[in-house]
């Protein structure tokens, strides 16, 4: 399976230069124009790398780069035409992996895009999170019940983990919907009910009496830490 790239430029360009010839070296690259559109496709969607334009029409890059790095440790390389080496270091001190001064030569970005991604894929360590037996892959996106897949969509494993990594607390639908903020999900509280019930349904051995996720009432919902 090829690596997947999100490209964050609005050059329209050099976006489509540099897909083309990423596209032929044996990547899957998605553009995104702006800061927030870029945010939102890796929120919904999983990368392999980014690549990231600090000069964009709607937001700073490295605004861009905070707010992706505060959801995931993808790996970054930002392009930049500023001459301030100051941007550079404000920027990987925001976590971003390497940078690359345009114009630039595609053998070189593609030489420094492979070596984050040999970096990322060196350092990243498995995260699964367990309780009894439901275990919660956080880097295959998969919740397992006795070993078995659990039907869940996307949303709904979010939803699922964000419940996890708070076991024992109570969660409020309002907190919920903040930590999902950029999943798409429905701001109503209703929305958080439905796919609760499809939670439910996939990881409860009976769905009609919940132990794993508990309603609360008036309060919101909680993930208990103590499952068999």
């Amino acid at each position: 399976m090829s690596d997947r790239v999100l490209l964050i430029e609005d050059d329209p360009r050099l976006a489509e230069m540099v897909k083309s010839y990423l596209g032929e070296a044996g990547f899957s690259v998605t553009i995104a124009s702006k800061g927030i559109a870029g945010i939102a496709a890796q929120a919904r969607e999983a990368f392999d790398a980014l690549i990231l334009d600090l000069m964009l029409p709607d937001m700073d890059g490295l605004e861009v780069c905070r707010r992706i790095r505060a959801q995931a440790d993808t790996p970054i390389l930002m392009l930049t035409a500023r001459g301030e080496a100051m941007d550079r270091v404000v920027g990987l001190e925001l976590g971003a992996d390497d940078y690359l001064a345009k114009p630039f030569e595609p053998r070189e970005l593609l030489a420094r895009l492979r070596a984050i991604l040999r970096r990322g894929k060196s350092d990243r360590k498995s995260e699964v999170l367990r309780f009894g037996r439901l275990e919660i892959d956080v880097d295959a996106r998969q919740a397992r019940l006795d070993g078995e897949i659990c039907p869940l969509t996307s949303y709904q494993f979010e939803l699922l983990l964000t419940l996890a990594r708070h076991a024992g607390r109570v969660r409020s639908r309002e907190a919920i919907m903040d930590s999902l903020k950029n999943q798409r999900l429905e701001a109503f509280d209703r929305s958080i009910d439905v796919h609760i019930s499809r939670i439910r349904a996939a990881i409860e051995d009976d769905p009609k009496k919940p132990r794993r996720v508990i309603t609360v009432r008036g309060a919101g919902y909680l993930f208990a830490k103590a499952q068999d």
